[in-house]
């Protein structure tokens, strides 16, 4: 199989989990350009792919440097959109759930826009994106410890935040 046929493959197997992430990572949901850059460097740097990593793992990998990348070109990044419809189409969940669940995600993401950088990031591939502990200590270049650790005090810090708005927030069904 052919550099180009395997990068085909990936784009269909993992092109919405990059949109996804990079959606997240930006603010925006004009990503389209930042995913087809992603691919275009994963073409290009194909060759020293050592297969250590799992392929999705090695393309959020690349997906982060192109977002840093390109956030430090722009100066200026929202972190979350203020709408995240995908996370409250369960079926589950009846209309007036739904609404204190949207109103209650947007407190979440606008408590998780005071967070350092660092804890935005853990909360965004472990919790929202669901990405494993080991693929985020890849993709990050940390520890899976420090994953972990970072991760509790992400949580901790914004249940603080939370707690600072007045109103008690369950961040698990707010995010999921």
């Amino acid at each position: 199989m052919d550099s180009d046929d395997r990068i085909e493959r990936w784009f269909q197997q993992y092109g919405h989990d990059i949109y996804n992430y990079l959606a997240y990572f930006t603010g925006r949901r004009d990503v389209e350009d930042l995913v087809q850059e992603v691919f275009t460097k994963a073409l290009r740097a194909l060759s020293s792919y050592e297969g250590r990593a799992q392929p999705k793992t090695w393309l959020l990998t690349i997906a982060r440097h192109t977002a840093i990348d390109n956030r430090r070109k722009q100066k200026m990044m929202d972190w979350f959109p203020e709408n995240v419809l995908r996370l409250l189409t369960s079926k589950e969940r009846t209309p007036e759930k739904a609404l204190v669940l949207k109103e209650q995600l947007q407190e979440v993401y606008e408590a998780m826009n005071h967070l350092k950088s660092t804890y935005r990031e853990v909360l965004l591939l472990r919790l929202i994106e669901g990405v494993s502990t080991a693929e985020t200590a890849e993709i990050l270049g940390w520890s899976e410890a420090k994953v972990s650790t970072t991760l509790h005090r992400a949580i901790k810090e914004l249940q603080k935040q939370m707690g600072n708005s007045g109103r008690e927030v369950n961040l698990h069904d707010a995010i999921f």
